[in-house]
């Protein structure tokens, strides 16, 4: 039969416009339905709006330090209002230049809720951004599903009163007292930016430690951090429920009885796929594990001709990899060569102030593959010491002992991300200790350490894997 569209994306997010733009480059007719925002999480509710929040969250710390370099200045007063107006008219340019982009590739764009009828047919209709729409009908060769994830938070009592990092975006003032829930990115940074601006913080966790998955001595370093921001942490602790007051206020109540006494209560618990209203039960869409949607090496789906990327997925939840799958998927459909991506060694970066960044593996996942020599420094950078903040980069190697291949690098410390975007290249590549060693570092900089650890720290044997 004959179908509108070779290609038909559901969501334009960073993985959904990617597909889009390289599909219509190799000739494909494409077309992409967005209910919410052009741009997706990233571009909205997630990296840009967090990154110049944490950035506005410094200032103050700069302005400290100055002092130690000769500087009389003083802090002034923080405009909340300004800062929310500020980043929303860049929002709304970057809105405007993934529009522009999908418009010159050639692709044709639905403002609407798409739902799945079958497996190559979408209906169109109302949604947040065209209320009044019309529905309409297209028909599509293949489908990909690009709608990505959604905040969850737990049942509890009281959890009307919580809000999520979607409405921490657009508060009208900032809250004097934050209760936060959660010990990932996106509670780990949040506690950045509203201590950096001010307000008092509650930080509460279940592990022992926050950011689990990451290196355990980063985990450690990054606790110590969070005490020197002045963030109390709550460590090994749900909240059981949250009680409004008369005077607007919160209390929350953790599970071994203590209460904390706030004035916003912030959950940052986690993201599920944003499956629903979609349809996919109608056609057979398998998910598990809370609405992920199952997919083949090739991001096909358990119906034929539907395919699926991003955080839908749940696979690795960053927008680079979204990215990354849009792309491949897209010349694998319609080019006649597809790029390729290390996927395993992904870099990742926690936009905490001073930031945690890693890439490859943490020493208890190498010790599973086999002995790991492990390289680890600790020192106040140069700026701390006239600055005097007591604050101290971590900087760690983890080497396969059999082959000496550096198979993780990890870092807390100012600039980390920036400095670890460039290890991925010689961890990716695969480069040993020896060729870290013969490189000569940058002088006076804290990247230099990383090319400069000539003494191991502590050799850690072959641990079987659970």
């Amino acid at each position: 039969m004959a179908y509108d569209f070779d290609l038909f994306v559901i969501g334009a997010g960073s993985g959904g416009v990617r597909c889009a733009r390289v599909a219509a480059s190799h000739g494909a007719r494409v077309g992409v339905a967005e209910s919410s925002h052009w741009g997706g999480t990233c571009v909205n509710l997630g990296c840009v709006p967090k990154k110049l929040m944490v950035q506005a969250s410094e200032y103050g710390a700069d302005v400290d330090d100055s002092h130690g370099f000769g500087w009389d200045t003083q802090r002034g007063h923080h405009d909340w209002a300004a800062l929310i107006a500020a980043k929303d008219r860049e929002i709304s340019r970057l809105n405007g230049i993934y529009i522009s982009m999908l418009e010159k590739a050639g692709v044709r764009l639905f403002t609407g809720h798409a739902r799945l009828e079958d497996a190559h047919t979408l209906s169109i209709g109302p949604s947040a951004l065209d209320p009044d729409a019309a529905p309409r009908r297209v028909t599509a060769r293949r489908i990909v599903i690009a709608v990505g994830s959604t905040p969850f938070v737990p049942d509890i009592p009281g959890i009307e009163h919580a809000i999520t990092s979607d409405q921490a975006f657009h508060l009208p003032q900032r809250p004097e007292r934050v209760c936060i829930v959660g010990g990932g990115y996106i509670g780990v940074e949040f506690a950045g930016i509203f201590a950096g601006l001010g307000s008092t913080v509650d930080l509460v966790y279940r592990p022992h430690q926050p950011l689990r998955g990451f290196d355990a001595d980063l985990r450690t370093a990054l606790h110590e951090a969070i005490d020197l921001r002045g963030i109390r942490q709550y460590r090994g602790t749900t909240p059981t429920a949250i009680e409004r007051r008369s005077d607007g206020s919160f209390v929350v109540t953790l599970n071994h009885g203590a209460a904390i006494e706030t004035d916003c209560v912030f959950f940052a618990t986690g993201r599920r796929p944003k499956i629903a209203q979609l349809g996919l039960e109608d056609v057979g869409v398998k998910t598990v594990s809370g609405g992920r949607i199952v997919v083949d090496r090739h991001s096909q789906t358990s119906v034929e001709g539907i395919y699926a990327i991003g955080d839908v997925t749940n696979r690795l939840n960053l927008t680079p990899v979204a990215i990354a799958e849009g792309h491949i998927l897209a010349e694998y459909l319609f080019a006649d060569h597809v790029r390729e991506w290390s996927f395993a060694t992904t870099p990742k970066a926690v936009f905490f102030s001073p930031p945690v960044s890693s890439v490859g593996l943490t020493e208890e996942e190498a010790a599973h593959q086999g002995a790991v020599d492990i390289y680890l420094s600790r020192f106040r950078p140069m700026r701390n010491t006239l600055g005097g903040s007591p604050q101290r980069t971590v900087m760690k190697l983890v080497v396969d002992q059999a082959s000496q291949k550096v198979l993780g690098a990890h870092m807390l410390g100012d600039d980390a991300p920036e400095i670890m975007q460039g290890l991925a290249i010689a961890v990716t590549a695969g480069l040993t200790k020896q060729d870290w060693d013969r490189t000569i570092g940058i002088h006076p900089t804290s990247a230099e350490e990383f090319v400069t650890m000539r003494t191991r720290t502590r050799e850690t044997p072959q641990t079987p894997a659970e």
